[in-house]
């Protein structure tokens, strides 16, 4: 079997209808030699079920990382994931994000020794997240403007992530004022230096624990690479139950921490 040269971790919790369409996502890229980690918080047995069910389906194989429901723990299983990865490589993504048939092609294309790239996502209604079906994904249909308009979708400038050309696409990616961060839908780098900071603070809960990871990568060196425009996800509407406002006052505190102290180390991640 040939080796992999990039890994996939995708994290998920309880939401195997949302994570069946974005694996469905997987199934159609034209970059077809990753491996597939599904990072999971403590989904009941119907992901489980679901995962064995898609695994008849897919071309790739499926590692299901799993530990027991302890709340929002995030952090903690992305960094068993991150472990449990067989590549040099590692593309982070979540369970509500479809992926476009290049998302690995672009993500492959545009590593670099020392960079991380930082990639965008374009948010849907929750009613065209719910009716977007097999056929849509395979087809392509859902990533078509003129169809995802049809079906709900408001029309805006962030429409150029899913139409814009290829020359427009690169403009845009220099020219767009959102500074290129660590972010949990999108984002890949080399697993050396993922681990050379410790992975993901364990301590912090929802509210920004992806991007404490890209600060510290920062601090260490790395510098980010804006793909906002190049690698397109679909992020499909949820609601966020889990978002406390002491977990993130908690997690704002770690961050501003990690700025002042230029920190390139957690003592709370894959090393404890």
């Amino acid at each position: 079997m040939k080796q992999k040269d990039i890994s996939v971790v995708i994290s998920t919790y309880n939401s195997p209808d949302w994570l069946e369409k974005v694996l469905w996502g997987y199934n159609t890229q034209t970059y077809m030699n990753f491996e597939m980690v599904i990072a999971d918080d403590g989904s009941k047995p119907e992901t489980k079920n679901l995962i064995a069910q898609l695994e008849k389906e897919v071309f790739y194989e499926i590692k299901h990382v799993w530990h027991e429901d302890n709340g929002f723990q995030k952090s903690q299983i992305l960094n068993k994931a991150i472990v449990a990865c067989d590549t040099d490589y590692i593309l982070m993504s979540d369970g509500d994000c479809i992926p476009k048939e290049n998302f690995i092609e672009e993500h492959i294309k545009h590593r670099e020794e020392g960079y991380f790239l930082s990639g965008g996502y374009h948010k849907l209604p929750m009613e065209l997240s719910k009716s977007i079906t097999k056929n849509d994904v395979y087809n392509g249909s859902c990533f078509d403007v003129d169809w995802l308009k049809k079906n709900g979708m408001s029309t805006s400038f962030k429409n150029n992530k899913i139409e814009a050309s290829s020359l427009a696409i690169n403009i845009l990616n220099v020219i767009t004022p959102t500074t290129p961060s660590w972010n949990g839908h999108n984002a890949s780098g080399w697993k050396k230096d993922i681990v050379a900071i410790n992975g993901f603070d364990e301590r912090m809960q929802y509210g920004g624990q992806d991007r404490e990871l890209g600060e510290r990568l920062v601090n260490n060196g790395i510098k980010p690479k804006q793909i906002r425009y190049s690698t397109v996800c679909l992020h499909l509407d949820h609601p966020r139950g889990y978002a406390t406002q002491e977990s993130i006052e908690k997690n704002l505190s770690i961050r501003k921490e990690t700025k002042v102290k230029k920190s390139k180390w957690t003592n709370y991640g894959i090393k404890q």
